[in-house]
């Protein structure tokens, strides 16, 4: 290997022959970008916001040090982005396409929520929406556990008998009875959401369709097996407008998001046409043209 081969593999070389490409392509790109592409300008208000940025961070106001290291990281930040952009790396990146996209809607969001709803508006929306707005069936009780993991094959046993004896014993103390577990003995009146979640769809499913007033069982969950009485129930029941005012603006401000937004894309579309080539996307034009939204605009 001659020595002029070794100089080219070296990657000192590499780096350097690399840096005076990009430096000639910048020149060359520099000529051609007009008198302020070489300029930056950072306003009292950028320094304000970048002051302010820090205290909400460190809850306290940066030195002069530090005031000058977010400026001198602010001018990195944008010669990073102007020369990327120069380079086109800002071109066909999905990340960078969806936080652009991101932002963009963040902007018409904040303009569509300028106008805050009327009371008005809100009731109109409660009144055609007010099966959404219920609250759920409720429902208090007390219960027994029996392990299956340690009863095996006598738990069903074990739990006919229990059944029988707090049926003919209503003075019978049933935190006395059963295993011990890390369930509670009982809940009082509480939604049926919230049961599920401390005992589980199968075990609620069970209770919410049976009678108040009697010990019943077994009820199964994926804990084990229970007896269960239940002792007040309250039915679903529509939640007036006062309660449920909270809700109602969330729907309606989401709702008007979602129409305002599509509005706002249909414009944007008016001005661009949109072709379909088929034989790239390598699919039928039936189900392109299916998934593509709107019509293809020829302008």
């Amino acid at each position: 290997m001659t020595r002029f081969s070794r100089i080219l593999r070296e990657p000192l070389v590499h780096f350097l022959v690399l840096g005076a490409l990009l430096f000639a392509y910048f020149e060359f790109v520099g000529r051609d970008s007009g008198p302020d592409a070489r300029r930056i300008v950072i306003s009292g208000a950028q320094i304000e916001h970048l002051a302010a940025n820090f205290a909400r961070t460190w809850q306290r106001p940066p030195t002069l040090e530090e005031l000058k290291g977010l400026v001198d990281d602010y001018v990195r930040e944008e010669i990073a982005v102007r020369e990327a952009r120069a380079m086109g790396l800002d071109r066909d990146d999905t990340i960078i396409r969806r936080r652009l996209r991101q932002k963009l809607e963040f902007v018409t969001q904040d303009v569509i929520d300028a106008n805050p709803p009327t009371t008005e508006q809100l009731e109109s929306w409660y009144q055609a929406n007010v099966a959404d707005y219920t609250a759920e069936a409720a429902v208090a009780f007390e219960q027994v556990f029996i392990d299956r993991d340690r009863r095996g094959a006598d738990a069903e046993a074990l739990a006919a008998d229990l059944l029988e004896s707090l049926r003919e014993q209503p003075d019978l103390d049933p935190r006395t009875l059963g295993d011990a577990t890390m369930l509670p003995p009982g809940m009082p009146l509480s939604g049926r959401s919230e049961v599920a979640r401390t005992f589980g769809e199968e075990f609620t499913r069970q209770l919410m369709d049976s009678e108040p007033g009697r010990w019943i069982g077994p009820v199964r969950s994926g804990f084990g097996l229970h007896l269960v009485r239940i002792t007040q129930t309250e039915p679903a029941r529509p939640l007036g407008f006062e309660t449920a005012a909270p809700l109602v603006e969330r729907d309606f401000l989401a709702d008007r998001r979602k129409r305002e937004m599509d509005r706002f894309y249909d414009q944007l579309l008016e001005n661009y046409r949109v072709e379909l080539d088929f034989d790239a996307a390598g699919e039928g034009p039936d189900a392109i043209a299916s998934s593509t939204p709107g019509e293809p605009k020829n302008r």
